[in-house]
């Protein structure tokens, strides 16, 4: 397998002793999304990510942990938008830069709502400069940083002041979306998706990509609706050997046969996002890179480095083009 800048160091050990503390899509999302992510790109960026591969898979969720282990105020409201509580006004009239954004509501209210999109729009100016510059821990870092964002911005729940359901009496609905559903079914997904576009407006680009989240949200929690009125709490929850209702942190653990009728409900709505995400990343991946002036990743590696990878890329590169994905530890989770 790859070999990558930091593997085993500490934070590799953090992401295995907190992997279950995560926000949207959970572990087993954002990794897999991260790591099909790579396959779609040219090839004149596509083995360079390949060789840091499990780099890009593993701190996929990172973001997520950022805040538990640094206590860093400022990272929570970067994961999420409540779109509500801006004064019900079109996306398109929201500010376009994080500047704009705090002069008009100051920062504190930013704090409590969210700064999902002027934080993807932060991130690729300082992914372009990255690029630009050749530097590759850079590169990769923030490849997976803003991977991370994007991922959450096709979640419709990231984009609502009703995030976990807690406003219509659907609470833990969060969790059971983005990470109970894609576990349990996620192995049938189909992770292949088109060539990456350019991006010739981002700040644009990114508002669409939120409203389109948006959008789904009204179905969304219809559909969990629809199954909460075919369930009693005997059935809608797990429950452990003395009868007691199972939490996860302040969220109750739906049972199996719940989750899949709401699977069920849903429709693709769940793959079609993650599919989604995969291929906005790469847009974004792609844009800065062009924006960048395309320059030579390969320079960035020693080639003895592609070469050992190039037996393994073939075996997952062909995989990836029927949809699958190998090597992926997740899967066991």
């Amino acid at each position: 397998m790859k070999k990558n800048f930091l593997k085993g160091t500490l934070l590799a050990t953090l992401l295995i002793v907190f992997s279950g503390i995560v926000w949207a899509w959970g572990s087993w999302g954002h990794k897999h999304i991260d790591r099909a992510a790579v396959f779609a790109l040219p090839e004149s960026m596509r083995f360079f990510y390949y060789n840091h591969i499990d780099y890009i898979t593993e701190s996929s969720v990172i973001p997520d942990l950022r805040r538990p282990l640094t206590g860093d105020p400022t990272e929570a409201p970067k994961h999420f938008l409540d779109v509500e509580n801006f004064g019900n006004i079109p996306l398109s009239e929201f500010p376009k830069t994080l500047a704009e954004a705090q002069e008009k509501y100051g920062k504190d209210f930013l704090k409590k709502n969210g700064t999902l999109p002027w934080n993807i729009e932060d991130l690729m100016a300082k992914l372009t400069r990255a690029f630009k510059s050749g530097n590759k821990s850079e590169i990769l870092f923030l490849s997976s940083d803003i991977a991370h964002y994007i991922g959450d911005a096709h979640q419709p729940l990231h984009t609502s002041s009703n995030y976990n359901g807690q406003l219509s009496g659907q609470f833990g609905v969060h969790s059971l979306f983005e990470s109970t559903i894609p576990s349990m079914f996620g192995k049938h997904y189909n992770f292949h998706t088109s060539a990456p576009q350019y991006i010739s407006n981002i700040s644009d680009y990114t508002w669409k990509m939120i409203a389109q989240s948006h959008n789904l949200l009204p179905a969304l929690l219809k559909a969990e609706m629809s199954v909460r009125e075919k369930f009693d709490t005997t059935t809608m929850y797990k429950r452990n050997a003395n009868g007691q209702r199972i939490m996860f942190y302040k969220d109750p653990v739906y049972s199996d046969a719940y989750a899949a009728a709401f699977n069920k409900a849903l429709g693709n709505m769940v793959e079609d996002q993650i599919r989604l995400s995969v291929w906005d990343i790469d847009n974004y991946w792609y844009t800065a890179w062009v924006n960048a002036g395309k320059p030579d990743l390969s320079k960035l590696d020693d080639p003895d480095l592609t070469r050992k990878n190039k037996k393994d890329y073939k075996k997952e590169y062909k995989a990836w083009q029927k949809g699958k994905l190998l090597y992926m530890n997740a899967d066991k989770e």
